[in-house]
């Protein structure tokens, strides 16, 4: 498979980079700034600099076309303000969306969050980041053109993956370490059965290849 990947130089994308690439499937990872380029190139990944916070949905479709699988693993990060959460977080996931459908790849996978909602309360950075993602899932569930799964985990560690989680609609909080994240998403991204709904994640005692295939259709 081919599976373009937003935020390529995320956390969570070299990791997922790294498993795809191993996995033999080609990974394309979108970066903002060219001297990303080395380290996702020793993931096994194709980078390609492309800024979605200035990339028109015509330049995004063009990277994407003949493309598998969409992943949106883009963020603002944890030092940008309330502004680039809104640019970031809910404004270039709907462009990627828009870019997947006019590419005509509908298998569409998003890096969300725990909590994330549309109508979160508060004044902090961190509610303006739960907004952003909350709206930017809620514009891509709403899609017919995309077979989209929302991908929900808790709290993120750098902590050893250990493959064991909780991927269910509602775990209730917890943490999760990136690497686990990362397992979680290259599996559903071959799981067409979890098209449809979104999932929290936490660590938790089954299996990554397990709990994709025990959520896959429900």
């Amino acid at each position: 498979m081919r599976i373009v990947i937003a935020g390529g130089h995320g956390r969570i994308a070299l990791r997922l980079e790294r498993l795809l690439s191993a996995g033999g499937h080609e990974a394309v990872g979108l970066i903002r700034r060219p001297e990303q380029a080395e380290d996702l190139r020793a993931a096994g990944a194709e980078p390609v600099v492309l800024d979605l916070e200035s990339a028109s949905v015509e330049e995004v479709a063009a990277v994407l076309e003949g493309a598998d699988a969409a992943v949106f693993a883009a963020g603002a990060g944890p030092d940008s303000g309330a502004a680039r959460k809104d640019t970031v977080d809910r404004g270039a996931a709907v462009l990627f969306a828009d870019a997947a459908e006019r590419a005509g790849v509908r298998r569409f996978v998003v890096v969300s969050s725990m909590g994330a909602d549309a109508d979160h309360p508060g004044d902090e950075v961190f509610d303006a980041y739960l907004r952003a993602k909350g709206a930017a899932d809620d514009a891509v569930r709403a899609r017919t053109g995309l077979d989209w799964t929302v991908l929900r985990p808790g709290t993120l560690l750098d902590d050893a993956g250990t493959g064991l989680v909780r991927l269910e609609a509602r775990t209730g909080r917890g943490t999760v370490p990136r690497d686990d994240v990362a397992a979680v998403l290259a599996e559903l991204v071959e799981s067409p059965g979890t098209a449809g709904l979104t999932l929290e994640l936490v660590t938790g005692p089954t299996p990554v290849t397990v709990a994709a295939k025990d959520v896959a259709g429900n």
